[in-house]
């Protein structure tokens, strides 16, 4: 057996590295750790024989120049680990380490697990929609590559033959090979053990039981959809394994900001500028909806600031109802004003000397 190789060395490792290998290789394998698995003890005790001779500059010297033998002291003996894979060469910077050399011990290779069903993994996709879209709602596609079930294989991963001795294991129902004093079996992988194969890899999915797929699918976006709202479309996420269920398309939908309307709730809010003569003297204005232009009567003295509400002319609920349009009055002063109309202002003082700041100076 090759010391170097079962800790994960080349030939020229120093000792520092032999006890940083070994520590690292006893800690994980050592029966203190692993009570009652023959497995890991039996490693731990390989391990721990070549730490020995390699550590010992005489014992290592020795092993060297006599090749990859037992240790000093060993009896030559066969072991047969099934799962052992030595195909990497030991040496060089292709050395296979410890792990490797291991992996099919540590890893089954026909886990129990194997036919669980295992559910699909869920998708994520963004829509962007305009405001006046999300309001009376719309239909839009999104495009998603998704996994789906094979059809030629029905999700298997392999397709039925007519039954014959499994070629790589010549029907006995495992592999096996030898390195130094080691024999290595495994059961074989392309008949699961049997020594007979009434299947082969299904070429469409290369045996992944799924395939790849991009589609087309239509989101239905409900009127009054808010920005940040999820929409939940069952079964377009990736096709599930073994029987699995299928997962979940999720859209975020984004809506964008209305250059008049403010959206609070299922109420839409608007600022609406008003004249001084219309506030004073009140008038009837045009105001915009989500339906069109309304009439509106500004009554007389009206103050800025005041709001007025105009129900159902809102946004629409999920029960079938709709919120209200509140409409926020902002004075406008004008911008020119000629001399006749600052006359006239100052007339209009003189008539209308009002404190308007008296509860300024209230206590």
């Amino acid at each position: 057996m090759d010391l170097y190789a079962l800790l994960g060395l080349a030939p020229g490792a120093s000792n520092a590295d032999i006890k940083r290998a070994y520590r690292r290789l006893a800690r994980r394998y050592h029966p203190g750790i692993n009570p009652g698995d023959r497995t890991a003890e039996a490693l731990f005790h390989r391990i721990t024989e070549a730490y020995e001779t390699l550590v010992d500059p005489a014992r290592r010297e020795k092993y060297d120049s006599g090749g990859h033998g037992p240790p000093a002291g060993s009896t030559t003996q066969s072991f047969e680990f099934a799962g052992f894979d030595f195909t990497i060469a030991a040496q060089g910077p292709q050395a296979a380490t410890f792990t490797e050399l291991f992996a099919d011990v540590l890893h089954p290779a026909f886990p129990s697990d194997a036919g669980k069903p295992e559910a699909g993994a869920d998708l994520h996709a963004t829509l962007a929609v305009s405001f006046a879209d999300a309001m009376r709602g719309i239909q839009r596609q999104v495009v998603v590559t998704r996994q789906e079930i094979c059809a030629a294989c029905r999700g298997s991963g392999s397709v039925s033959t007519p039954e014959a001795r499994c070629v790589p294991c010549h029907g006995s129902g495992s592999v096996r090979w030898a390195r130094g004093h080691m024999l290595f079996s495994k059961p074989c992988a392309a008949c699961a053990g049997t020594g007979r194969q009434r299947h082969q890899r299904c070429g469409i999915c290369n045996a992944q039981g799924r395939v790849v797929r991009t589609e087309g699918i239509t989101i239905v976006v409900p009127p009054g959809t808010a920005d940040g709202t999820r929409l939940r479309i069952a079964g377009k996420g990736h096709a599930g394994r073994q029987g699995g269920l299928t997962g979940d398309l999720y859209v975020l939908v984004r809506v964008a900001p209305h250059p008049l309307f403010r959206r609070e709730g299922d109420d839409l809010h608007l600022e609406l500028p008003v004249a001084v003569h219309e506030a004073v003297l009140g008038a009837r204005v045009e105001v915009p909806s989500l339906d069109g232009p309304l009439r509106l009567a500004i009554p007389p003295a009206t103050q800025s600031g005041r709001q007025f509400r105009i129900g159902g002319r809102g946004v629409p609920a999920m029960d079938g109802r709709r919120g209200d349009l509140v409409v926020h009055v902002r004075l406008v002063l004008p911008e020119n004003v000629d001399e006749r109309s600052q006359e006239l202002m100052r007339e209009f003082g003189r008539r209308n000397n009002e404190d308007v700041r008296r509860a300024l100076s209230a206590e």
